[in-house]
């Protein structure tokens, strides 16, 4: 089927930054703003990096709640869904990017940005830094983006844009902590390819479910395929596939009004019937009983507000 944007799937869509495709905003300001939509579901068409300095309050990414730690910086990629708990006056900061800010991916660097601290819906979507030199580092190099902003017209702006942007995420991959995550390294082989499977699944996933067709494409062999994934992450390449699917078809269950049989078509299923039995394998669910579900869930969420 063919690609569709995001605003014509979702009716909760925010556009990206306007101008360079850069913005960078205090937490506090952009949530009071607009805290009616920040504290429901909502999907962007960009990438944010939102950096909470202090504890406190609930972040929900992809049905997911995460206690906010202290310096826990999350990564959102275009497509994922998260809200705030409307609750807690969070400090911080966010940054967003469009699209073409992460463009680029002439280096072992840029995969590992693009597809390990984006774009990674199998872990935890956030690093902790817990070095206050480290800290006050990332500090340095936000201010250093604030300035730049303001420079619109002077020689090179773009480029110091995304050269500080770079160096910020190389800093968080570098020094941050991911609960749960085994850590990744740009020099060794099968790491290098569990990512060039990440981003090729992330591309592919409502196309191709078989390990056999992705580890073809890459090149390499089932076993090599699997050998990496399972190395870089304990699951094996068909669990990978799978629950980025099952990700996708949530996020259509719960946020659109597509019917179980159109949101089996887009995940790459002629069969609705056999999808709706891969749905509740996967998730002990019938897909209309889950989208019943995540709405009285919600509801319970907000009334004990």
């Amino acid at each position: 089927m063919e690609k569709v944007s995001l605003g014509d799937i979702y009716n909760m869509v925010c556009e990206a930054p306007s101008g360079d495709g850069f913005g960078i905003e205090a937490m506090p300001e952009f949530l009071d703003m607009d805290m009616e939509t920040n504290s429901h579901p909502h999907v962007h068409t960009f990438y944010e990096i939102l950096w909470f300095f202090e504890g406190g309050g609930i972040h929900t990414v992809d049905f997911q709640d995460y206690v906010v730690e202290e310096n826990s910086i999350f990564f959102l990629s275009p497509g994922q869904i998260h809200s705030f708990d409307g609750r807690t006056r969070h400090k911080g900061i966010s940054v967003k990017l469009c699209t073409d800010f992460l463009k680029y991916e002439n280096a072992d660097e840029d995969i590992f940005i693009k597809y390990n601290m984006f774009n990674a819906f199998d872990t935890a979507p956030y690093f902790v830094i817990k070095e206050s030199s480290v800290v006050n580092h990332l500090h340095g190099i936000i201010e250093r983006m604030r300035l730049e902003q303001e420079s619109v017209d002077d020689f090179g702006h773009m480029d110091i844009l995304r050269a500080l942007v770079k160096i910020f995420l190389v800093n968080v991959q570098r020094h941050g902590v991911r609960p749960d995550s085994l850590p990744l390294h740009t020099t060794r082989a099968s790491h290098r390819l569990f990512l060039l499977f990440r981003k090729m699944l992330e591309q592919e996933f409502d196309r191709i479910h078989t390990v056999k067709d992705y580890a073809e494409r890459l090149n390499v062999s089932s076993k090599t395929l699997t050998n990496s994934v399972t190395e870089c992450s304990r699951k094996s390449p068909l669990a990978f596939i799978n629950d980025r699917v099952i990700l996708e078809a949530k996020r259509l269950l719960r946020f659109t009004n597509l019917m179980v049989k159109e949101i089996a078509y887009r995940m790459g299923y002629d069969d609705p019937s056999y999808f709706v039995k891969f749905f509740k394998r996967q998730t002990g669910y019938l897909p209309s009983d889950f989208r019943d579900k995540v709405l009285v869930e919600e509801k319970e969420k907000v009334a004990g507000k």
